[in-house]
Order: C-alpha cells, then structure tokens, then sequence
C-alpha cells in the first residue's frame, strides 16, 4: 500500500523587509526594484551594438513606465473590471495591491513600440533583449508573492504543503515557489542556451511568449482561482485563459518570421 507523505510548512513570514517609524519598506517592492535591476543588468550585458547606453537608459525608462500602468490597467480590466468600473479612483491607488504580469507585459511592448519609432530601431530587436532579462523579475516577483502570502496554490494532499493562515488553515500547494522556478529559472536557463543557436530576429521574442504561456497554463492548475473570478471558459482560470492568447501569439509570431524574407516583417 502506498503512503503518501505529507509536510507542511505554517507560512509566518512578515511581508514588511524594514520598518523606519511610520515608513514601511515590504518585500513586494523591494522585489520589483532588484528584479528590474537584475533585467537591465542582463539586458545590458547582451545588448551589443543593438542600443547605446544612453538608449538603454531610455528604454528602461519606457520600459519601466509600461510595466506599472500595463500592470496596473491590465489588473484592472482583466480581473475586477465591474469593481472598478464603480469605484474609478480605486485604479489609481496601487498600494492597495492588484498588478497583472500579462497587462505588464502588453504594456512594456507598446511603450517600447514608441520607443522604437523614436529612435528609429526594430521593434523586435528591442523585445528579444527585453525577454532575455525577464526571468529575473519574473522570479523575484513569485518569491515575493509567497513572502506576502498572496497568490495562493490549491488544497495540497500530497507532498510538501504550505499553510498560509492569514488566508485559512488549509494546506496549499506553494504555486508561488512553482511559479518562480518555471518562470523564473528555468525559462532563464532555457533563454540562455538559446541566444547562441538562434540568430534570427524576433525569435527569442516568440520563444519566450510560447514558454511563458505554456508554463504558465501548466502551472496554473496549482494555484487558487480569483476568488472574484473563479472558473472561466473550459474551467480554466483568467490567467490561464491570458496564457493560452500569449501561447497562440507567440506561434503566430513564429510563422511570420519563418515565412517572412530575413528581416522584412517591418517591425
């Protein structure tokens, strides 16, 4: 007969990193800056004679502009739309939590979209050096969302199970730690082997969209629902639903490229 074996770990991390009198310095922000930093590090160190730093500097700036409203909008629209469509100045008050990676991510490709046409580059030049420094922020961002606790994963039976009582008592699958492995390392290794066998533009732009997509579908399945959404279409959940659209568009971007003379996509 098989046993299966169960270890629980009771989550009591604080989500405040450092407390100065009535300032408060949380993990959550702290992870945001070293995992932007961490980006534009690798980005930098990758970018050749595709930017200039003072480009660069440009281009994070965007960059870092897109993340926040695209986060913050994407949040907004795709998982509590009817909440704040009756409570508008709630939009503007993101200390009360509420970002989207996908809305980010939509949001980092059109502020770098009028980048490029500012400066004259390719759109997706700018978008592989983008998706080689992503992981990082991807991974310190999922670490965070288990130091606060949020983001749960589903009822665990089986293997290591954590419990996180600000949420309830239940033992729950650590999706957050799944998240930032499959996310975060793995994608980054796999980015990283990739950049010396594939030369062609746009590439790593599509790779990345199709991993991130298809880990994130997989993953998904571990981690609690909205509790405002639930299950949507096929029982799928909306991050699983963002997911399966960046999948598609990440094949989509493929067969342009590969059907598409060498750097002729006008982009």
């Amino acid at each position: 007969m098989l046993i299966l074996l169960i270890m629980y770990y009771v989550h009591h991390l604080n989500p405040v990193a450092l407390s100065l009198g009535p300032m408060s310095i949380r993990w959550y922000g702290l992870a945001y800056l070293v995992g932007i930093l961490c980006s534009f590090y690798i980005i930098k160190l990758i970018k050749k004679d595709i930017l200039t730093d003072q480009q660069l500097e440009s281009m994070a700036q965007y960059s870092v502009m897109g993340i926040i409203l695209g986060g913050r909008l994407g949040y907004c629209l795709f998982y509590n739309f009817s909440f704040y469509l009756h409570n508008p100045l709630e939009v503007f008050m993101v200390w009360h939590g509420g970002m989207s990676f996908h809305g980010g991510l939509l949001g980092v490709i059109c502020a770098n979209y009028i980048f490029a046409i500012k400066e004259n580059l390719s759109l997706f030049n700018l978008t592989d050096l983008i998706a080689y420094g992503m992981p990082a922020g991807l991974f310190f961002g999922r670490i965070a969302n288990f130091i606060n606790g949020e983001l749960v994963g589903r009822v665990c039976s089986e293997g290591f199970c954590v419990i996180f009582p600000n949420y309830d008592l239940q033992p729950r699958y650590p999706s957050q730690i799944y998240e930032a492995i499959g996310e975060g390392l793995i994608l980054g290794v796999l980015l990283f082997i990739l950049r010396k066998r594939i030369h062609q533009t746009g590439c790593i732009s599509a790779v990345f969209l199709m991993y991130y997509g298809f880990i994130r579908l997989m993953l998904e399945q571990f981690r609690e629902p909205d509790i405002q959404l639930g299950y949507l279409l096929f029982g799928l959940t909306m991050g699983q639903c963002l997911s399966f659209i960046m999948l598609f568009a990440g094949f989509y971007l493929l067969s342009i490229i590969f059907k598409s003379p060498k750097n002729s996509y006008g982009l």
